[in-house]
């Protein structure tokens, strides 16, 4: 009798430590995906962006601008929609075949920015049009510590509007060991790469304007799929460095 009780409490301590475990386990690798737009271009005048084109660009290319409409997969069939919705779009026109390419770059030349992605990114989506030309397309973001990675996007040999989505590859850090551990990467810019192979002049445009023989790509509704979790901890609040600000100033003697 004796002995079938210490296996009974055997088992139940085994039994708790495994469910200790698993609890612990869960909570470091619990995850919380939230969709998050980090441009739709929807307001031209509050969206600032700009185009810088590599040496062999025409000269006054590449351009930019703000288009109507975007994706029916987005707008549906609202006509009304489409009148209001904007898309940015890119015309760049090259005087030779090359690997050449257009950044797409938010803020002005001026004054360029990074814009933040929240949390923990596990992916990038955005959609672009594209007239089914060879071209191929990279997004640049930065980690914490000032390092640039370049994510391949995917090919643009489509036609009309494409989802593109792209995992953001798990080499690159967004947290680290010391508090604050969340460490949020930054959106650089996007490029647009063409193939020495493919035509940078639209066909049968032969004596048209510089525009009309320029190649188009349109970009709308820009987001990423990121984990928004955080674990909780006794003094969480004291690892936002705002807090400090009030006990020590911005101008703390050292």
């Amino acid at each position: 009798m004796k002995q079938h009780i210490n296996r009974a409490l055997l088992f139940t301590v085994a039994l708790l430590s495994l469910v200790g475990t698993g609890m612990l386990f869960a909570d470091e690798t619990t995850i919380s995906l939230e969709s998050r737009v980090i441009q739709d271009f929807s307001k031209p005048e509050a969206q600032n962006w700009y185009v810088l084109g590599s040496k062999f660009s025409t000269a006054s290319f590449p351009q930019l601008g703000f288009i109507k409409g975007g994706p029916t997969a987005i707008l549906g069939g609202d006509q009304t929609a489409a009148q209001n919705a904007r898309s940015l779009s890119v015309a760049m026109l090259f005087d030779r075949k090359e690997y050449n390419w257009v950044d797409v770059i938010p803020g002005t030349k001026d004054k360029p920015i990074e814009l933040p992605l929240p949390g923990r990114v596990k992916m990038i989506d955005m959609w672009v049009w594209s007239g089914n030309f060879s071209y191929y397309l990279e997004a640049f973001v930065r980690d914490f510590r000032g390092v640039v990675y370049t994510i391949p996007m995917g090919d643009l040999n489509f036609v009309g509007w494409k989802n593109l989505r792209i995992n953001v590859p798990d080499n690159i850090p967004q947290s680290k060991k010391y508090l604050p551990r969340r460490q949020s990467l930054t959106l650089v810019k996007f490029r647009i790469w063409t193939r020495p192979t493919e035509v940078v002049v639209i066909p049968g445009t032969e004596g048209a304007s510089d525009i009309e023989r320029a190649v188009k790509f349109n970009f709308n509704n820009v987001k990423v799929l990121t984990d928004t979790f955080e674990s909780l901890f006794d003094g969480d609040t004291l690892a936002n460095p705002d807090v400090y600000k009030d006990a020590f100033g911005s101008g703390a003697k050292k």
